[in-house]
């Protein structure tokens, strides 16, 4: 299950970097964003994988676990990943503008959108665990799946206090 889930995120930058590639090196903007939107197709294969792996009662391990993590966080911040990339390939191949940093109040409102991402994607990848939890119905055979959703909860909770933290200290322009 490891290697699905590497290929997974080596694919998704695969198709990310082939589209921009396309779109603002060689000017195919069809075929770019073409590219760009197979990446769904990936987490659509890992969740097959994942699906198989439980159906056919094979050992449940981390890694079921981290690609039910990988999907949600996939989901929630995938177009955000896209975007990003895709503003500093303008910058560096199509002329665009210099992608800017966020400093106090926006550089504080992007943080929190973060987080909220984040609860997204805990949200759906937990949701994912609880399914084969439900799905398998052996506490021996999940017994990781518990595990890594009380991990992440902590994680998340982490990522809260930072991300919110910079409500309270805004980052600030060291020019």
């Amino acid at each position: 299950m490891y290697l699905f889930i590497i290929s997974a995120e080596v694919l998704f930058w695969v198709f990310v970097v082939a589209g921009l590639i396309a779109r603002y090196m060689f000017g195919l903007k069809k075929l770019g964003g073409l590219l760009l939107l197979c990446t769904p197709i990936i987490d659509v294969l890992l969740l097959i994988a994942v699906f198989i792996t439980v159906s056919r009662g094979m050992e449940i391990t981390t890694a079921t676990g981290l690609a039910a993590c990988y999907l949600g966080i996939t989901v929630a911040f995938g177009h955000r990943l896209i975007k990003w990339a895709d503003v500093r390939f303008s910058h560096w191949f199509g002329k665009g503008p210099k992608p800017e940093r966020k400093y106090g109040a926006a550089h504080a409102k992007e943080e929190r959108t973060g987080w909220l991402l984040h609860l997204l994607g805990w949200v759906i990848g937990n949701a994912l665990l609880l399914a084969i939890i439900v799905y398998v119905d052996d506490p021996q055979r999940t017994v990781s799946l518990e595990g890594i959703m009380s991990t992440w909860a902590i994680v998340l909770v982490i990522d809260f206090i930072v991300s919110f933290s910079y409500t309270l200290a805004p980052k600030k322009n060291k020019a």
